[in-house]
């Protein structure tokens, strides 16, 4: 966009008016800026349309011996006294210096209003983009809360599940919550039938695995000096959940607590990874 300054000086420079240090920095400003020298030559053009206009054309003798006889006859003093009206030599070159600086002006008004418009547009285009990001954003949320009511359901369906295998047992039910900082909301629902040493583990946002690792299941029984192997498992990587059904490698007589750890693939015989979840 050419500034106020740089239109003026674009002005006077096309009438050959800007002399000295002025027209030196102009002309090395013209070199290196393209729309500059745009202006520059509309302004030469409309400067040179204005002049020829202003400049009043010379009638033939026989014409002009006509018009001055017919005043003559008209006027009661005679043609010797008669004065012709022409315009000051400089009335030319004021009417094309301010039609000049009119268009300046409104070449600087176009120039503005484009880059108004331009920045409107700009602004509209960010604002579309945003109100996608929120809507997908709701989107995940709505599929992510819909596939929570769903593992709630899943854990539903497996209580009725081993209470329909044994509608006297003695089922044993634990919530597991997260130990680890960076995964607060990490959780597990297990339930327990000890009468055929079974049982099915839900969970939910446990952190995807890296290759070589997976999660491990403990059972804590007062009875053993170290936790019951429970198998190993893996979660979906997005969502972090998994349902799987477990049978300890000893028999458990009593669960005091359901743990889960991360260890490496294919599990350990006792727990030496990080400690992800625990029953309260």
């Amino acid at each position: 966009m050419i500034d106020e300054r740089h239109q003026e000086a674009a002005a006077l420079y096309a009438l050959d008016l800007l002399e000295g240090a002025e027209r030196t920095a102009f002309e090395t400003a013209l070199t290196s800026d393209r729309a500059l020298r745009r202006l520059v030559a509309q302004l030469r053009e409309t400067s040179a349309d204005v002049a020829l206009l202003a400049s009043p054309a010379e009638p033939s003798a026989f014409l002009r011996e006509r018009i001055l006889a017919d005043i003559a006859d008209r006027s009661p003093t005679s043609a010797d006294h008669t004065i012709p009206f022409r315009l000051p030599f400089w009335a030319g070159w004021a009417v094309a210096s301010c039609f000049i600086v009119a268009t300046g002006y409104f070449v600087g008004v176009n120039f503005n209003t484009r880059s108004q418009f331009n920045a409107l547009r700009e602004n509209e285009r960010l604002a579309r983009i945003e109100a996608k990001a929120f809507s997908n954003q709701l989107e995940a949320e709505r599929l992510i809360s819909r596939r929570q009511i769903d593992s709630l359901r899943l854990a539903q369906a497996d209580i009725a599940e081993l209470k329909n295998q044994n509608a006297l047992a003695d089922l044993k039910i634990d919530s597991l919550a997260s130990l680890v900082a960076n995964t607060p909301d990490a959780r597990a629902i297990a339930v327990w039938n000890p009468h055929t040493q079974e049982g099915v583990l839900t969970v939910a946002k446990l952190p995807a695995l890296a290759d070589g690792k997976d999660y491990q299941l403990w059972v804590v029984d007062p009875q053993y000096p170290i936790p019951v192997d429970g198998g190993v498992f893996q979660v979906d990587p997005v969502t972090g959940e998994a349902r799987v059904t477990f049978k300890p490698n000893k028999p458990v007589a009593t669960v005091a607590k359901f743990a889960v750890s991360l260890e490496r693939k294919g599990g350990v015989p006792k727990a030496e990874g990080t400690m992800m979840l625990l029953s309260y």
